[in-house]
Parts: C-alpha cells; sequence; structure tokens
C-alpha cells in the first residue's frame, strides 16, 4: 500500500511539471545525528543515539520564472542506537526516498538560498518478513517521515544543506526491562541531516 501511494504521488509530481522545467541529475551523500524518541520518556536515557550515514542519486527539476521546484533523491540510509545496560546496537539499514518541493532566493549570480519541505518514505533492506528481528529490537520494513530544511546552491551545481528528518510513524519496537519489569517501547528515529549535492 506504501508504495503504491509513494507511486502516485511521484507520478503526480512529475505530470504536474511543464515542459520547459529545468532537470538536473546528481549525487547526494551526508551524515545522520540520530535522535531516538521513545513514547515511554522515562526511558529515553536507555538509549545511546549514535551518528549515521546516506548517500545516493538525487534529480532537481526547477521553474525558473518563480523560483519554484521539486526534488528527489533514493538514498541507502544507515542509522544506529545503542542500549546503554547492555552494549547491544540497533544497525538500521534502509532506501530513503525523499520528496521535496522547494523555493529559491537569489543571492547574486554565484549563489542561491532555497527552503525546501516534504515526505520521505522508508523501506528496510536486508529481509522480506513482516519484520526484521535484531535481538530485542522489532524493526518495521516500511516508514514515513518529513523533511524540513534550507539548502546553499553555488553556481547552480553545488548545493550544502541542512534539514531536520522528522518520523511520522514508528520505525520500531525495543524491548526494556527495568525494575523486573518488561516493558515495550515503540521507537521513532529522528535525524538531523547535514548533506553535500553535485548536480551535473
Amino acid at each position: 500500500m506504501m508504495k503504491k501511494i509513494f507511486a502516485a504521488i511521484l507520478l503526480a509530481g512529475l505530470f504536474a511539471m511543464p515542459l520547459h522545467a529545468q532537470v538536473s541529475f546528481g549525487l547526494k551523500g551526508g551524515l545522520n545525528e540520530t535522535k531516538l524518541s521513545l513514547n515511554q520518556s522515562d526511558l529515553e536515557e536507555s538509549i545511546s543515539n549514535k551518528s549515521g550515514f546516506f548517500i545516493g542519486p538525487t534529480v532537481r527539476f526547477t521553474l525558473p520564472i518563480v523560483s519554484l521546484g521539486m526534488d528527489a533523491a533514493v538514498l541507502y540510509d544507515q542509522r544506529e542506537g545503542e542500549a546503554k545496560d547492555t552494549g547491544e546496537k540497533l544497525q538500521q539499514k534502509s532506501i530513503q526516498i525523499p520528496i521535496h518541493a522547494r523555493y529559491g532566493i537569489g543571492l547574486g549570480t554565484l549563489a542561491s538560498l532555497y527552503l525546501f519541505v516534504g515526505p520521505q518514505f522508508g523501506f528496510n533492506v536486508g529481509g522480506d518478513t513482516e519484520k526484521q528481528k535484531v535481538s530485542d529490537w522489532s524493526l518495521k520494513t516500511a516508514n514515513i517521515s518529513g523533511n524540513a530544511g534550507l539548502a546553499l546552491m553555488f553556481a547552480n551545481h553545488l548545493q550544502v544543506s541542512v534539514n531536520y528528518n522528522f518520523a511520522l510513524s514508528k520505525n520500531a519496537e525495543y524491548k526494556v526491562i527495568k525494575n523486573g519489569i518488561e516493558n515495550h517501547v515503540k521507537v521513532k528515529n529522528n535525524a538531523w541531516q547535514i548533506a553535500l549535492a553535485y548536480y551535473f
């Protein structure tokens, strides 16, 4: 169902683009600073957050008349968390597909500032079961999140961006034993992201 929704959104966006839109392809990569959010706040101190990375191809659609556009990417994304009491690690590997609407502000002939916002669709890799099991972690195979951020484009080719990626659905469940009581905690994987992209 998630794949059908994503396909419909992507097709609608592509068909909405005027024929004169400028299209650029490129490569994007960057770092995640993960923040795992638990639905039981008193257990959040049991989780240690880790840095991760992402990389993959990207495409940009620009409407030069109104400074509006879109971008999309297919990214291999890796994030980590760690249980402080056992040292046990959660390593989430996924394919992330962000789709952004963007608005540009010219800063002269060599640079432009862009504001962007949009959904991101994630699919875990490495398993084909309903849930992937990693010891006390239970990872969902698909999730949806959102992005909001800004980017600085140099010479219409090199882009540096920062954004906040916030989970709109749970990424996992985590079994925590505290004071002899077993708790099943819902986990959302949020992250600050810094990225570098080059468009050809």
